[in-house]
């Protein structure tokens, strides 16, 4: 191997059949080297790929989880692998398996990170119903067993842009158990997750359709997002979870009611063409900070007043 050429290793990495991509470990991690097959899944040329960070391929989608674990492995000079979406020059989306590796120096300094790249849109329309780029291992929540609220976020863009196109109604309900602040003070953080399970599997067995999507939004927070359901239905179902929470009896010393509750927020509309998601979610937000001002254990639906003209910048906590 030592007699070997440079031109001989180039040769090699130009031929092989996976994009490969070198960028420099220091500054914005310049492109210093791209293969043939790294150009033909990007649509870029080659010589438009180097001395460029190669984030120029997600354009403006740059709220993308994979994004994060990138930018920590890189701080952090260690390997990785996630799927990233990306965007062609033409428009055209595709999504993009990139396994990253470090190239150490005699002292043992990152000097440059080498990429594989992989389309692997057509795997994840297959293999997942067409979301966008959530790889598997970022798509269900460690402490509940839901899904993770990255993958349901994916799925809430999905289905509002299906209702939008189709003229169809879409219901977002937003649970969050109540005073759980205390109920952690009181069983510390082993029996708060034991509390989070039980929740769980009450909304599990609560939204049985294929098509209704239930996660782990935040903290104390749980979302189902129900296709083809009309406000009556979702404000009705909401209120049996509720009850159905409240009638399993777990022991909340704290709690007005005794037994631990949640309150559900409701928003339920036919998008506009102009509606976006956050509409939605900021409604359903809403109604539920009404529902714990009213006494929590409740349920309530979305008044026209809850949907913005414009999304908040960023969605209200609910706590409590």
């Amino acid at each position: 191997m030592k007699e070997w050429s440079n031109d001989f290793l180039r040769g090699v990495l130009d031929a092989a059949p996976e994009g490969i991509t070198i960028c420099a470990a220091d500054g914005d991690q310049p492109v210093v080297y791209a293969n043939a097959a790294y150009a033909r899944l990007t649509g870029y040329d080659i010589s438009a790929l180097l001395g460029q960070n190669l984030r120029i391929l997600q354009g403006d989608d740059r709220e993308q989880p994979a994004r994060q674990i990138l930018r920590d492995a890189i701080e952090r000079g260690v390997p990785c692998r996630m799927t990233v979406r990306n965007v062609r020059p033409d428009g055209t989306v595709f999504l993009n398996d990139v396994a990253l590796q470090p190239l150490r120096d005699d002292q043992g300094a990152v000097t440059h990170f080498i990429g594989y790249h992989h389309d692997v849109s057509a795997l994840q329309r297959t293999s997942d119903s067409g979301i966008r780029g959530v790889p598997g291992w970022v798509r269900e929540d460690r402490v509940t067993g839901l899904r993770s609220r990255a993958y349901f976020d994916d799925i809430l863009r999905r289905d509002f842009a299906l209702a939008q196109r189709e003229s169809r109604v879409l219901a977002l309900l937003v649970f969050d158990v109540d005073q759980m602040s205390c109920y952690n003070e009181t069983f510390e953080r082993t029996g708060g997750d034991a509390c989070l399970k039980r929740i769980a599997r009450a909304l599990t067995t609560a939204f049985r359709r294929g098509s209704d999507l239930v996660a782990r939004w935040d903290g104390a927070g749980f979302a189902a997002l129900l296709p083809n359901v009309v406000a009556a239905q979702a404000l009705e179902q909401a209120q049996a979870v509720a009850q159905r929470i409240h009638s399993q009896q777990l022991h909340h010393p704290h709690s007005t009611h005794r037994f631990v509750t949640v309150s559900v927020g409701v928003a339920v509309r036919v998008p506009a063409v102009t509606d976006i998601p956050e509409q939605l979610v900021s409604a359903a937000e809403a109604a539920l900070t009404r529902a714990k001002a009213q006494g929590r254990n409740r349920a309530l639906l979305a008044a026209q007043k809850d949907f913005p003209a414009q999304p908040r910048a960023k969605n209200a906590a609910v706590a409590g």
